[in-house]
């Protein structure tokens, strides 16, 4: 990376160092303790995304369908997930989330966004939420790159 700014690779490295901590922090406030990440990022594509075949699925989080299939299982088996048949294709069937699979991602994201909201709040002056704001326009930019 010689021909990258110096400033450019050390805000890289933080980026990635703080967004892991952020993350891991996320998940341990997220009421989903007993899911792996791979099972939760299924329920919430499932829950922004709609409904959608194991084959769509495996290529959005870039799985192989036979881990998408041990991964559904799971989640079948807890409840979370329905499946029927595709209308477009009788042979395929069309994942979706159980009334349990919403109630639980929603009570996930509001207790991740009530943590999240508070230590702003308790942590963090008005200044320093306005950067962050700022901040994270920047960081959208750099995703949609």
């Amino acid at each position: 990376m010689t021909d990258v700014p110096e400033s450019a690779a050390h805000a890289a490295t933080e980026v990635r160092v703080v967004f892991s901590r952020l993350r891991r922090r996320l998940r341990e406030v997220a009421k989903l303790d007993e899911l792996t990440p791979s099972q939760t990022s299924v329920l919430s594509r499932l829950d922004k995304g709609g409904p959608a075949s194991s084959s769509a699925l495996a290529a959005a989080e870039q799985v192989r369908p036979q881990s998408m299939a041990a991964t559904i299982a799971a989640i079948e088996q807890a409840g979370l997930i329905t499946r029927t048949p595709d209308p477009a294709d009788g042979r395929k069937q069309l994942i979706s989330l159980s009334d349990l699979g919403r109630e639980r991602i929603g009570v996930s994201r509001q207790a991740r966004e009530e943590w999240m909201a508070r230590a702003l709040a308790d942590d963090f002056t008005e200044d320093e939420r306005q950067t962050i704001i700022a901040a994270l326009a920047l960081l959208d930019r750099l995703a949609d790159r």
